[in-house]
């Protein structure tokens, strides 16, 4: 069966207030629009609205899944998991988000235990473990730029990046010589150097920047990266983006140790349909643009900067993963004519964009969403018609779902416990 499902966009202060408005093509509400749940996450449960080829007696799909998880979520699924185990969102960032990484299965396992024997409510503003579960996740840029961090860039990049900070720092003393004045932080990037000189570099230098009793020092450090990314922006470096955003973190958090960290991370640009896959460990943070984003259906996040919420550094630590790596880029497989796929190989989701005409066959519950157009989606038992911004849910009884019409269509779903055949659409 198809049953339509809508949720109200979650209003964080970094969310933008056009861009899921226009990706649905619905009115701006005026204030800012960050994210849209379609998923049964008890942290905003998508509405059923009714208008599919059946509608539950019941108003969000939570308590639908509670109440009938073999009809919603098929018999296997529901006796091995027992709810829906992804969440689909779409995503569109004004300005950064945190930095933040989420953990492994076996740490937030262990983490939500420990914070449960301590009693500690689940709303609490100190906790960190809202459930027991990783949090895989694939963003898909659905707007003409993308803009990311994602990952720790390699020590060779974060040593050349100190090096244009250095010729910056010594025109910036040559030219306060010449008034008369004196050359204020002259220590700073010494520091950053001899953090950097640690046997484990990146996990000494983000420990330092984020420790609770932060030191002179490291205050310093922060206001002169902050001074010389400024003048170092509009030049040539190959580093201009990251010294760009770290003269937008600074206006906008100014003296937080993320904007260093930053400068650790990769940069990243994503094109129109261009995707990353954040595994456990991968430190990140959107900084602008429209996506659409596909995770484990978990709401563990460890913070590590540019936020006023809590920030667990030795937990944080723990849970980082601080080996270099390239940015993540997930490349989209051509699975059938019209059809590509997101497959990150994990086991609680993956993602399809469908262009009509097109077929996809799916082995359990599925979500729906239109990105353009009009299109008709056949199940092997029922129909819905939906247009622009609209979503629904599928039951796995429908199994093949054929899209005709003239739409692009996203597809949330489980990965086949079967081999599956991908079909050409009638």
């Amino acid at each position: 069966m198809f049953v339509k499902i809508d949720n109200t966009p979650r209003a964080y202060s970094w969310g933008s207030r056009t861009g899921i408005a226009e990706f649905r093509g619905t009115a701006p509400s005026g204030e800012p629009e960050a994210e849209l749940w379609l998923g049964a996450h008890a942290g905003s449960p998508a509405r059923i609205i009714g208008g599919g080829s059946h509608t539950p007696p019941y108003d969000d799909l939570a308590r639908w899944i509670e109440a009938e998880p073999i009809q919603a979520l098929g018999a296997d699924l529901a006796a091995a998991r027992g709810r829906l185990p992804f969440l689909l969102k779409i995503l569109a960032a004004d300005s950064a988000l945190s930095l933040q990484a989420h953990p492994t299965t076996e740490r937030a396992r262990i983490g939500f235990a420990l914070e449960q024997a301590a009693g500690l409510a689940i709303d609490a503003p100190n906790r960190n473990y809202k459930d027991d579960s990783a949090k895989p996740e694939v963003i898909v840029a659905v707007s003409e730029r993308f803009e990311a961090l994602s990952g720790f860039r390699p020590l060779h990049d974060v040593l050349a990046i100190l090096d244009v900070l250095r010729t910056a720092h010594a025109a910036s003393a040559d030219a306060a010589s010449a008034e008369g004045s004196t050359d204020a932080g002259a220590d700073s990037l010494e520091f950053l150097q001899s953090l950097l000189l640690d046997s484990e570099p990146v996990r000494a230098t983000v420990s330092c920047l984020l420790a609770a009793d932060r030191t002179e020092a490291v205050v310093k450090l922060i206001d002169r990266v902050s001074v010389l990314a400024a003048s170092v922006e509009a030049t040539s470096s190959p580093f201009a983006a990251s010294f760009e955003t770290v003269t937008v973190l600074a206006e906008a958090y100014p003296g937080d140790p993320g904007i260093l960290i930053s400068l650790l991370l990769n940069r990243v640009t994503l094109r129109r349909g261009e995707a990353l896959f954040l595994d456990a460990g991968n430190v990140h943070a959107y900084l602008g643009g429209v996506g659409i984003e596909l995770m484990s259906a978990s709401d563990n996040v460890l913070r590590g900067g540019l936020t006023p919420k809590h920030v667990d550094v030795h937990e944080l630590v723990e849970v980082l993963d601080f080996s270099p790596i390239a940015p993540p880029y997930l490349m989209p497989r051509a699975a059938a004519a019209g059809v590509k796929s997101y497959d990150a190989g994990v086991d609680d989701f993956v993602l399809h964009r469908l262009q009509a005409p097109a077929a996809l066959t799916v082995d359990g519950p599925a979500i729906v969403l239109i990105e353009t157009g009009s299109v008709r989606i056949r199940g092997g038992v029922n129909a819905i018609d939906l247009t622009r911004g609209e979503a629904a849910f599928v039951t796995p009884d429908e199994d093949v779902l054929s899209i005709t019409g003239d739409g692009a269509v996203w597809i949330a779903c489980v990965p086949p416990q079967r081999e599956l055949p991908f079909l050409a659409a009638d």
